[in-house]
């Protein structure tokens, strides 16, 4: 029996007894986990039995999962954007529409439900990339920030955290002369603070909480003007908040780059300072070995959200040689297509499989620390995603009785959660030492699957 503790001073709050615990390098059985001020105060090995009055957690617990890459409001296409063919832009088109039915109060109630279903999900951080500020053709809210305010209260009210991602994105395009950039159409304008000054000034205003961070993102290089991008960073910097960014998730965006700046959309970021190891770049699908050296040097992170990438048909990045340059690597959800960790985290694996046909880039130790502890930080949160002293109390089981998950001895969890399991096989998901998810069940939000229809009706109403 082994005790590791911290002495944080705090009194016990919780304990929870997990029957199989992912510990970051092996699964152990029999672990005891006290909680204190909503981190992790102490963990015992070797528990054979529930100690008296705790909490337990039968299945493979793991760290809390870190979605690094969501746009709550792209729930709503689900389904919708299956139908026919089309492309990145027709899909974009359909998106647009979407967006201009939101308020702050439809807003809120899409999110809170989308959030939920993350937290059913294993899901106990978000990273939302925001950029849907103003209402409809421009004009601010009396609140500048209300349809950021609403995402933080969803989040809260669904019981996860979120590092908001409030986006600067101020233009339609690449203009036709070097220099020069498109004025926002009609579904833009109320993404558009106008300037990055204007954007700065605004998104000061915003606060954080005990389950909230402020950050900032460049929605990509053809949306904010290059001579304004150095705006974004300091801000970020000044802060020390999270930026991330679009990058290169279309060869179009390269080649209008290309044109517009001679130059690709990495090194035009790298000229202007927005790439380093408080950055992470969304997609990161088509690179030169320039543009991974690049950020490979600067420690600039990658989030890969496979399930969209191949919904989208973008193509397959090249994550493997984005870790190997020095690019941690973390996973988002993106458009929803579905909301399941565990399937972004696989699919990394299976896609490289496809396209170099080899197996075994990645171990289920090293797919688990991406959706997990990199995850995290690239949200801002040095303190989570781990099961150990002094970390956030987040975590989640996973049953290794489903259908999908029964069979595979207990030290091969780890390859049975990552590589069988999906999000319905989620058990329990606590956040700060609260029981968000138990049995299944959201202990916050009663229906979740009603709160999703219902908020996406009165979308396509």
């Amino acid at each position: 029996m082994q005790l590791t503790t911290t002495p944080t001073g705090a009194r016990p709050t919780a304990t929870f007894w997990m029957s199989h615990a992912w510990l970051g390098t092996h699964v152990e059985p029999g672990v005891a986990l006290v909680v204190a001020d909503g981190r992790i105060a102490g963990i015992r090995t070797g528990v054979d039995a529930p100690p008296p009055g705790a909490t337990v957690l039968r299945g493979l617990t793991v760290p809390g999962l870190a979605n690094t890459h969501s746009h709550a409001f792209h729930r709503a296409l689900r389904s919708t954007v299956q139908v026919g063919s089309g492309t990145f832009w027709t899909w974009r088109e359909l998106m647009y529409q979407v967006a201009s039915r939101l308020t702050p109060d439809t807003y809120y109630d899409l999110a809170r439900a989308v959030y939920a279903e993350m937290a059913l999900a294993g899901i106990t951080a978000v990273g939302e990339f925001h950029y849907l500020h103003h209402a409809p053709g421009g004009a601010p809210y009396t609140n500048p920030n209300a349809m950021g305010e609403a995402l933080i209260a969803a989040a809260g009210a669904a019981g996860i955290r979120i590092t908001l991602l409030d986006t600067a994105y101020l233009a339609a395009g690449f203009g036709q002369r070097a220099g020069q950039y498109r004025e926002p159409d009609q579904h833009q304008l109320r993404f558009s603070d106008t300037t990055a000054d204007a954007w700065a000034e605004r998104a000061s205003l915003l606060k954080g909480s005990d389950h909230a961070l402020i950050g900032a993102a460049v929605h990509s290089v053809r949306a904010v003007p290059a001579g304004q991008l150095a705006t974004v960073a300091k801000w970020a910097e000044e802060r020390q908040a999270p930026l991330h960014v679009h990058l290169s998730e279309q060869t179009a965006e390269n080649d209008a780059c290309q044109a517009a700046h001679g130059c690709s959309p990495t090194r035009l970021l790298a000229d202007h300072g927005v790439l380093g190891p408080r950055t992470t770049g969304i997609h990161n699908t088509h690179l030169s070995s320039e543009d991974i050296a690049l950020l490979g040097v600067s420690a600039t992170g990658t989030c890969m959200c496979p399930t969209t990438e191949r919904d989208l048909a973008d193509g397959i990045g090249p994550a493997v040689a984005l870790q190997r340059a020095g690019s941690p690597l973390s996973l988002g959800s993106d458009s929803h297509a579905v909301i399941d960790l565990f399937e972004e985290a696989r699919a990394m694996e299976l896609n490289e499989r496809l396209r170099t046909r080899t197996r075994g880039h990645w171990t289920a130790a090293a797919l688990l620390r991406a959706a997990t502890v990199d995850g995290h930080a690239a949200l801002g949160r040095s303190d989570a995603g781990t099961l150990e002293p002094g970390a956030l109390a987040d975590f989640t089981t996973v049953a290794l009785d489903s259908v999908r998950t029964a069979g595979p001895v207990p030290r091969l969890a780890a390859e049975a959660v990552v590589f069988a399991a999906s999000a319905a096989d989620v058990r329990h998901t606590v956040v700060a030492g609260r029981h968000i998810v138990r049995d299944g069940q959201h202990t916050l939000v009663e229906d979740v699957p009603a709160a999703l229809a219902s908020a996406i009706a009165v979308l396509h109403g």
